[in-house]
């Protein structure tokens, strides 16, 4: 791969780190609030990540909970950051299942921030960033191989769409160049 292809791909996620369970507001954050934070955690990785109908419509399959008041909880914001970045590789009734078997297993936060340390692990790896993937978590349940399995194919969602893209602007400068 051309190197100023690997770099521009490298630059655009180096660094991410999503915020952990604690560092969301707990404060209740109306819809437009909820998805202006959660585009701009997940903004090296895409564009828009979710929108306000996306939401609504989470909330309306019963994947989110209702908010309460038309606030989103800390937990709620979590669970949608997670559906953001894994919509593009599960199926909605697939993301059901696992948030289930989350529910039954480990408690939001430890799921949660297991997810973002595991996913920003897959990414630096994915990125070519490290030799091997680092063992995240103690214990080594179905659920959590299932979990990381889908982080590895979301990560190589992102770095196919972000490799695509870039490769797209490249040939549109040589055409205009």
């Amino acid at each position: 791969m051309d190197q100023g292809i690997k770099d521009q791909l490298s630059t655009s996620i180096i660094g991410l780190r999503l915020p952990r369970y604690q560092e969301i507001p707990n404060v209740g954050l109306y819809l437009e609030q909820t998805v202006k934070y959660i585009n701009e955690c997940l903004s090296p990785l895409a564009e828009e990540a979710i929108t306000s109908s996306m939401v609504s419509n989470y909330v309306k399959r019963g994947l989110v909970a209702n908010p309460q008041k038309k606030q989103y909880s800390r937990e709620q914001v979590a669970y949608l950051i997670f559906i953001a970045v894994v919509k593009s590789v599960l199926t909605m009734d697939e993301i059901r299942l696992i948030i289930t078997l989350q529910k039954r297993t480990y408690t939001a936060q430890r799921a949660y921030d297991y997810f973002c340390s595991e996913l920003e692990n897959v990414l630096a790896y994915t990125l070519g960033q490290k030799e091997e993937l680092d063992t995240i978590g103690q214990d080594n349940t179905d659920e959590k191989i299932m979990l990381r399995n889908v982080i590895i194919t979301a990560s190589l969602r992102i770095y196919l769409g972000r490799l695509f893209g870039v490769i797209q602007q490249q040939e549109k400068e040589k055409e205009n160049g």
